[in-house]
């Protein structure tokens, strides 16, 4: 199975979301669109089993995947009607991962990361379908759109609707790399000015958000390849470098250097800020919990 590091993008920064004007990444078009159509083919294999394996889901895995003769299609008219709201916001969604194919490209990175790294993910058209993590991304990813383009108050109003629907609260100016889990997700906040990487893994009830009433700047940067454990809150301006890891619950208000762990509340560095342990994985990708052994209460 190809990994969302095949899906390779041209001037992609360490922070994500950052190639291309208003955060839209560019894409090697040939690689990307032969990835997108090997995916696509797979969902509507998936599809087509699970309708024989469970008739009682025919009618709707036709109408949601079956019916459609491509992925951007399938995914404007599910979100759309899990949105509850299928006239305007098909069009709006078909439109933005048509005329942009670099979100249709980033939308495959996010499905690989899911059917790589959760081990509950068993299929590519289960995470399309019923994985509101990734819905949520993708809605949040034309609502991005939408708020480069200056349509702000319909960037509002799809961020709104996706925290009523999904639970999960992503500001439409946040930017948000590609090969990003949002695993379960529910309680996810993501603060204007935030920025996440590539490659990074989040849990439920994670909370990027600012330190009171500053302006500009003020949310977290999370480099590439982070974990960020459930539950943990992220304030202020401050960076999580490439590839460390947030322990869950821990609170972090200070920078968290790369390939080292923070646990705590106040979050703290494994091993002491003068010699923190690091590890040279990247934990975003391999959802490796397992690295505060040696933190002592």
């Amino acid at each position: 199975m190809p990994t969302a590091g095949h899906m390779n993008t041209e001037g992609s920064s360490s922070c994500g979301g950052g190639g291309g004007e208003g955060g839209v990444t560019t894409t090697n078009t040939d690689g990307a669109e032969s990835l997108i159509s090997w995916v696509w083919a797979q969902i509507k294999a998936e599809a087509h089993r699970d309708a024989e394996e469970e008739p009682a889901l025919a009618s709707f895995l036709y109408a949601t995947v079956l019916s459609h003769p491509s992925l951007a299609r399938s995914l404007a008219f599910h979100l759309a009607n899990q949105l509850c709201s299928p006239t305007l916001l098909y069009d709006l969604f078909l439109h933005s991962f048509s005329s942009a194919p670099s979100l249709l490209s980033d939308t495959v990175a996010d499905l690989l990361a899911a059917r790589q790294r959760d081990p509950v993910c068993h299929s590519f058209s289960h995470c399309l379908l019923y994985f509101k993590g990734f819905l949520a991304l993708q809605a949040h990813r034309a609502a991005h759109l939408l708020w480069a383009q200056g349509r702000r108050p319909l960037a509002l109003v799809l961020q709104s609707r996706v925290a009523d629907v999904f639970g999960v609260d992503i500001h439409p100016a946040a930017r948000v790399g590609r090969g990003v889990l949002l695993d379960h997700a529910t309680g996810i906040v993501v603060g204007e000015t935030s920025i996440i990487g590539d490659n990074v893994s989040i849990l439920h009830h994670v909370t990027l958000g600012g330190t009171g009433k500053a302006t500009g700047d003020h949310h977290p940067k999370i480099g590439d390849g982070v974990l960020v454990g459930a539950g943990a809150t992220i304030l202020g301006n401050v960076r999580v470098g490439e590839g460390a890891k947030v322990g869950a619950g821990a609170v972090v208000l200070v920078d968290v250097p790369p390939k080292t762990t923070a646990v705590g509340n106040p979050a703290r560095l494994v091993g002491g800020t003068g010699s923190p342990a690091g590890h040279e994985d990247l934990p975003g990708l391999n959802l490796d919990h397992n690295l505060w052994s040696d933190y002592v209460i």
